[in-house]
């Protein structure tokens, strides 16, 4: 009776974290892809607000070094 409880209790046990685990995994992806996305969402903007000044900043650095060097 008690090995009969013992290996019952272990199935059990291996049953939940197998099953229940998969659930958190398959959620904590989404929350991830989510992350990602929204990362990626900020670096879109944050280009687009400052590209062009970037770009200004570039060229005037290029321009003040085209006389020098050889």
């Amino acid at each position: 009776m008690t090995r009969t409880f013992a290996l019952i209790a272990t199935l059990q046990s291996f049953m939940t974290d197998r099953f229940e685990g998969r659930k958190d995994k398959g959620a904590t992806a989404v929350e991830y892809g989510l992350l990602v996305g929204l990362i990626a969402v900020v670096i879109i903007g944050a280009v687009l607000a400052l590209g062009g000044t970037l770009n200004d900043l570039f060229t005037g650095v290029n321009t003040d070094l085209e006389g020098v060097g050889g």
